[in-house]
């Protein structure tokens, strides 16, 4: 079965702990059952999102999460084909997002419209190196 890398973007709605908790609780659950792997950058006016699984079912999950009111504007950044996952075993890594993701300034003036492929699977890249080693798996 083909794997898909798909990486969006999105303005989180009333942000807070518990909202927080709520969707990481719902996609560890949805991602287990339909074998996606993923991590989540988060801040109170972003979410980045990668997620690899299936082609069907990552595009299934993505939809939801379209239609999920906690999410404001989704925007889909990368869609790729891939052999391998860069987070294989996490149903999904949560880190919150770190100095060398864009600043709420630059998301304000457009990063998220400006940014390439690899400037986002970049962040990912490094989020895997930094931190897939250093947490248990969730």
């Amino acid at each position: 079965m083909p794997l898909i890398q798909l990486v969006y973007a999105s303005q989180p709605f009333g942000f807070d702990e518990a909202m927080l908790a709520g969707i990481l609780l719902d996609a560890r659950r949805c991602n287990e059952r339909d074998d996606i792997t993923g991590a989540l950058i988060v801040r109170r006016d972003l979410y980045l999102q990668l997620l690899e699984g299936p082609q069907k079912d990552v595009t299934a999950c993505y939809a939801r999460i379209c239609r999920d009111d906690r999410h404001i504007e989704p925007k889909k950044l990368v869609q790729r084909s891939i052999k391998t996952r860069l987070f294989p075993g996490w149903a999904m890594l949560d880190d919150p997002a770190q100095s060398w993701v864009w600043s709420m300034d630059d998301v304000r003036a457009g990063a998220i419209d400006e940014t390439t492929d690899d400037e986002v699977l970049g962040f990912f890249n490094r989020l895997a190196a930094e931190r897939v080693t250093s947490f248990p798996k969730k």
